[in-house]
């Protein structure tokens, strides 16, 4: 059992907001995912997958009083380095910034106004 700590009603929320409104299926979803680069450990707040079992998405969920800062922000990219997806998402439930890899498919991101369908990121 999770406790249910302001992080993790942020994660809750935005678990039922990839489903709900992005259209992302339950069962591509996974909390809390292990991740390794070496010696390194981290734990994602929620990885999205595509239809092929492929990272898609990595959200990185703070707590509401958190700012989105850039420290919050490398967080997430360094778990890019490991997952290679197509966007990176940092919430703190009142702000949500999403940024999406460039179309050339290099290792730099752009930030957008929404956070797109999960057919929209498919197509990407």
């Amino acid at each position: 059992m999770v406790a249910l700590t302001p992080e993790e009603q942020v994660r809750q929320w935005f678990i039922s907001l990839l489903r709900d409104t992005a259209g992302v299926p339950q069962h591509l979803m996974m909390s809390e995912a292990s991740l390794r680069l070496g010696a390194k450990q981290w734990r994602a707040d929620i990885l999205v997958y595509d239809r092929n079992s492929s990272p898609l998405m990595v959200v990185e969920c703070k707590r509401p009083e958190l700012a989105l800062s850039k420290e919050v922000l490398e967080q997430a990219i360094r778990y890019d380095s490991v997952l290679g997806v197509r966007c990176i998402v940092v919430t703190n439930g009142s702000r949500t910034c999403v940024a999406l890899r460039d179309s050339a498919g290099q290792n730099s991101f752009g930030f957008v106004d929404r956070l797109p369908s999960y057919e929209e990121l498919l197509a990407l």
